[in-house]
């Protein structure tokens, strides 16, 4: 059971104007960095032309059945889903490729998508896998 409320939407949007901004979707790909002070200026970077970071893809492989292989790809992910929550983005989306054993990846992206719950961004799978939320 949560102690925190949920939110009011129709109240914190009341007093809302428009933004003259464009939403745009990042690639994890040609990010350069993961790093909070990249992320920061990529995001003052964005603002100053008019563009508002609403959503990162990262592309992922799972094709080994090999528990360390998949953690460092959990783990690339991870990092992207915190870059995510720095830039602002409203959704992670995972364009999973292979998937060599999906028992054992499963619960890994189940952890990452729990960890993008944490930080209020929705997290979504595309590919031959999926995960219950």
């Amino acid at each position: 059971m949560s102690t925190t409320s949920s939110p009011n939407l129709e109240r914190a949007i009341e007093r809302c104007r428009p933004a003259d901004v464009t939403p745009v979707r990042l690639a994890a790909a040609t990010l350069e960095s993961t790093a909070p002070e990249y992320l920061r200026e990529l995001k003052r970077e964005l603002a100053r032309n008019g563009l508002s970071p609403a959503g990162l893809t990262v592309s992922a492989c799972f094709d080994e059945d090999c528990s360390l292989r998949t953690q460092e790809e959990v783990d690339r992910i991870r990092r992207y889903v915190r870059a995510g929550a720095f830039l602002g983005v409203g959704a992670v989306t995972v364009d999973v490729g292979d998937v060599e054993n999906a028992e054992k990846v499963r619960p890994a992206l189940a952890a990452c998508a729990e960890r993008a719950d944490r930080e209020g961004i929705e997290f979504e799978l595309e590919g031959p896998i999926a995960v219950e939320t």
